[in-house]
């Protein structure tokens, strides 16, 4: 998003409201009250990143269902015609899980350096700074609900129903992924002010986050078997996007238990076998937990922003 597109953003969403600036000294009930009276600024800035992207383009917001409908495509050419793993509608396993990650990376990544991004923005509008890595969040949120879309044409293409006790849950662990993505990408958006070098970093960081999270293997193949060896399997969800991905993989593969058709070890568990009510406890839990998480990092944030105008 150039400067210019996001100032019009701005001023159209405070066109009709008293400008008010934020500081580190903000308290959080007043900074939570703030940013639900620019719920439309955070529109507008949503609407205009989408809008940037697909400047240009002959088929626009298309392109973001197309895209993942080609991936799928590929993903199933790979892992059912060429390469074979055995494992009966694998891509309908890994696209669940991987439209869950496709949002957190695309929120995180695309917001650790929005501020210094925006920097001509952030010196010159005053607003709630935050608004900013959550509209990062916003647009990630509409990407992935056009993916699901995708996922579901496949579903009836595959003729694989999904398990509709597990569907009543997904709605609190998308909640309580939008609030994680959004803790993390405000806290990375003000660190990356004062050390830029994070951006970077944060790169390398979701490639292994990636891999740490069950998202392209098995669960009888995941970290968590190893760790529970020794007993340590609660540290495997330690990493809120292990029970998120494992969610949406139940809730569309369904399948706990399936028999590879290659391989020695016919017989493979591809998901915990919890039953629903165990899952919907776990992610009532998870959301508690990434409420407190975000309010955490609109604390660190407002302490941080403080300086953001002499860093930029």
């Amino acid at each position: 998003m150039d400067n210019a597109t996001s100032s019009e953003a701005v001023h159209e969403g405070l066109a009709h409201a008293p400008v008010r600036v934020m500081s580190a000294r903000v308290k959080l009930g007043t900074r939570l009250v703030n940013l639900y009276s620019r719920r439309e600024l955070w529109r507008n800035l949503v609407i205009s990143d989408i809008r940037i992207k697909y400047k240009g383009s002959a088929l626009g917001l298309l392109w973001s269902m197309l895209n993942p409908a080609f991936t799928l495509g590929i993903y199933y050419l790979v892992f059912s015609v060429v390469l074979k793993n055995g494992y009966p509608n694998y891509v309908i396993f890994l696209f669940s899980g991987l439209i869950v990650w496709n949002m957190f990376q695309n929120s995180v990544f695309s917001a650790t350096g929005v501020i210094v991004d925006r920097a001509g923005l952030v010196k010159k509008v005053s607003f709630p700074r935050e608004i900013l890595p959550l509209a990062n969040v916003g647009s990630a949120m509409i990407y992935f609900f056009i993916q699901l879309v995708v996922l579901v044409i496949f579903l009836f293409v595959f003729h694989h129903a999904p398990e509709w006790n597990m569907l009543a849950i997904l709605p609190i662990t998308f909640l309580s992924l939008c609030l994680f993505a959004a803790a993390v990408s405000m806290v990375m958006s003000a660190f990356t002010v004062y050390m830029r070098d994070m951006k970077h970093l944060m790169e390398v960081l979701l490639q292994l986050w990636f891999w740490l999270s069950p998202v392209v293997y098995s669960y009888s193949n995941s970290l968590a078997t190893q760790l529970a060896t020794y007993h340590l399997k609660f540290l495997y969800f330690m990493n809120p996007m292990a029970l998120v991905v494992l969610t949406f993989q139940r809730a569309f593969y369904v399948n706990t238990e399936v028999h590879q058709t290659t391989g020695t070890h016919p017989l493979i568990h591809m998901l915990p076998v919890w039953a629903p009510s165990s899952f919907l406890l776990l992610n009532l839990a998870m959301l508690a937990v990434m409420a407190t998480l975000f309010l955490i990092a609109l604390v660190i944030f407002g302490r941080l922003e403080g300086n953001f105008e002499s860093e930029l």
